[in-house]
């Protein structure tokens, strides 16, 4: 009689020490997950820095090459670059066209993933073209400043890339 009731017990579930080791054994494994993901979250913000930087440049190079070619007014003492980053996605006239159809560069400007801000109930309060900052054409490369034109952004951001670059160096 007494074995039958021992198998019984037995055979119910698993003990507390069970439940404990395999908490413990789920809590290291979730441990050693975490840098992984932020790994995988802080390269896919770099990737996404990556692609709006070459958006934005490619757009700026084909808005100077489009003053170049005289399909946008540009004055004598202008450098034929942006005065804003508004015109890419807001567009400039052509005035070549005879119907003076609007040239776009860009379908939006995208934000720099970099650029931390606080959110209201998932709304971003900072314009995108806030969050880039912008040198000039008669600005150095290292020491950039705004102008009277935007030859090219950066990111604002002071954190080091993956790569060992600091993300305003991009």
């Amino acid at each position: 009689m007494r074995s039958s009731l021992t198998i019984f017990r037995k055979s119910k579930g698993f003990t507390l020490i069970e439940l404990m080791i395999v908490v413990a054994i789920m809590g290291i494994l979730a441990t050693a997950a975490m840098p992984l993901r932020e790994l995988m979250i802080k390269r896919e913000k770099e990737q996404e820095l990556r692609v709006a930087l070459r958006q934005i440049r490619t757009a700026i190079d084909a808005y100077k090459l489009a003053t170049d070619e005289g399909r946008i007014a540009k004055k004598v003492d202008e450098s034929g670059y942006p005065p804003r980053l508004e015109e890419l996605y807001m567009g400039v006239q052509d005035i070549k066209d005879p119907k003076k159809k609007i040239i776009y560069f860009l379908r939006r400007l995208p934000r720099d993933p970099m650029f931390t801000e606080l959110e209201i109930e998932g709304v971003q309060l900072t314009p995108a073209e806030e969050t880039w900052g912008k040198r000039s054409y008669e600005s150095p490369w290292d020491s950039p400043k705004e102008g009277d034109d935007v030859f090219d952004v950066f990111s604002h951001s002071e954190a080091i890339g993956m790569n060992g670059i600091p993300y305003r160096q991009w």
